[in-house]
């Protein structure tokens, strides 16, 4: 039971790491990217790539796949977003465009993986770096060493962007500018840099949930499309005016995902699997139902 509580926690801190990400571009840019999905895939890819090519453990590589996704996200604002953007297109038309750049990025990982696996022998189609992790004894049982790294990954990101965004001038403005960007335009505050910014540091999310994820479920091509559900659940129960919220709400979907369907397969059987991705989308129906506003809005009283 201890064990798969732990790999619930990890599996929930990076849930909470990536819908932090879909959040904060939403935020800046009025965009629902949905090419999260292969960014977090390219994450698993390059821990995955980096740990059989050069060595090490994969949390080595943690820092390479942050800082791909990083680049990922400054490639997709500045070939796509940003021209949109600047013709002030609908949400709609924001949101259309990075499935379009979420199938793109798709297809490149696919060749990336036909080219691991016949160029190096890797079993790049599916493939699983649990055993490349390490075990702690926790409690008297001995745990996976992610059950432990992954959720003090998610409370570091916290503080790091609770600090950028309040002690930083550049955070400042960026959150002045997403807050009111009319106000802050007058104030001298460039939108195009909190539009870069959110793209940077969004992908970076993205691609840092995607590495940890590898050390936590099985990696394919097509892994991103399968839990994208759950990463836009947790931040829309979180509420999608708040980073905060997102985290925490990612967080309780990703934990009441991993245990409600646990917990289910020992009552009716291993069959209710295959129905998984429906737990998020119900906690995400109940949320709006019962509270719109997402758990941010609870976090500050009642008010958005």
């Amino acid at each position: 039971m201890l064990d798969l509580v732990v790999k619930a926690v990890a599996y929930s801190s990076c849930i909470g790491i990536g819908a932090a990400a879909i959040t904060l571009v939403y935020n800046a840019t009025r965009t629902f990217n949905f090419a999260h999905a292969s960014m977090v895939a390219w994450g698993m890819y390059v821990v995955f790539a980096a740990t059989y090519l050069l060595g090490y453990t994969p949390y080595y590589h943690l820092p390479l796949a942050a800082l791909f996704g990083s680049l990922l996200g400054l490639a997709i604002y500045g070939a796509v977003n940003r021209r949109l953007l600047r013709a002030k297109a609908k949400e709609i038309s924001l949101m259309m465009s990075t499935l379009g750049v979420d199938l793109i990025l798709f297809g490149f990982l696919n060749v990336f993986s036909d080219y691991l696996l016949k160029v190096y022998r890797l079993p790049a189609k599916y493939f699983i770096l649990e055993t490349r992790d390490f075990t702690v004894e926790f409690a008297g049982v001995q745990v996976r060493l992610v059950g432990l790294v992954a959720p003090v990954v998610l409370i570091l990101s916290v503080v790091l962007l609770h600090t950028f965004l309040t002690k930083t001038k550049l955070g400042i403005a960026m959150r002045a500018s997403i807050e009111n960007p009319e106000l802050a335009g007058l104030s001298g505050v460039n939108p195009e840099l909190t539009y870069v910014l959110a793209w940077i540091i969004g992908g970076a999310l993205a691609g840092l949930s995607g590495g940890l994820l590898s050390l936590v479920i099985t990696g394919y091509t097509a892994v991103g499309m399968t839990i994208v559900v759950t990463f836009f659940a947790g931040a829309i129960v979180g509420g999608l005016y708040s980073v905060y919220g997102s985290i925490l709400g990612g967080f309780l979907v990703g934990l009441g995902e991993y245990l409600g369907v646990a917990l289910l397969a020992s009552l009716v059987g291993g069959w209710i699997y295959a129905y998984r991705p429906a737990i998020p989308l119900a906690v995400m129906a109940a949320t709006l139902l019962t509270q719109p506003g997402g758990l941010a809005t609870l976090l500050r009283g009642g008010r958005r």
